[in-house]
């Protein structure tokens, strides 16, 4: 499954990477994250806990900042299981002048690949929870770099 999207951030380019290069920063705004390891500048593990219809699982993510480029692009790579599930994911942001002095546009897109219990539910449900919880990460990364 692909997701992709904008959204403007009124704050500076490099606040705003430095914001989502930390993973114990944007790690709060991750939804069902439940903790963050930082194993050292580039690797890091994650406990989450996610619900896709009426399945949860607790997910453990083995995550590498594979590309960082400040303060214009990063590139996130995420593996991770639960029980009888697995994920493979690919984040890639680019951050650009917005149209207001110190505003931030991030362009985004994700590759995500799931297997298991929660891939049997289906692509709709998939996708209407993931773009939920998208949306409730970003809402969350810009309260906390605009206020």
């Amino acid at each position: 499954m692909q997701f992709s999207g904008k959204v403007d951030i009124k704050a500076p380019r490099e606040k705003v990477f430095a914001f989502v290069t930390d993973p114990q920063q944007v790690g709060q705004c991750g939804p069902g994250v439940e903790s963050i390891e930082v194993i050292d500048e580039t690797h890091f593990k994650a406990r989450a806990k996610v619900g896709v219809g009426f399945i949860r699982a607790k997910f453990v993510m083995d995550m590498e900042l594979v590309e960082a480029v400040a303060p214009e692009r990063a590139v996130i790579r995420a593996r991770g299981q639960a029980p009888g599930s697995a994920v493979d994911a690919t984040g890639t942001m680019t951050l650009s002048q917005g149209a207001d002095a110190g505003a931030t546009v991030m362009d985004w897109q994700a590759d995500l690949t799931i297997s298991g219990t929660i891939a049997s539910l289906g692509g709709r449900m998939i996708e209407g929870t993931a773009n939920k919880l998208i949306g409730q990460a970003f809402d969350c990364i810009r309260s906390r770099l605009e206020g």
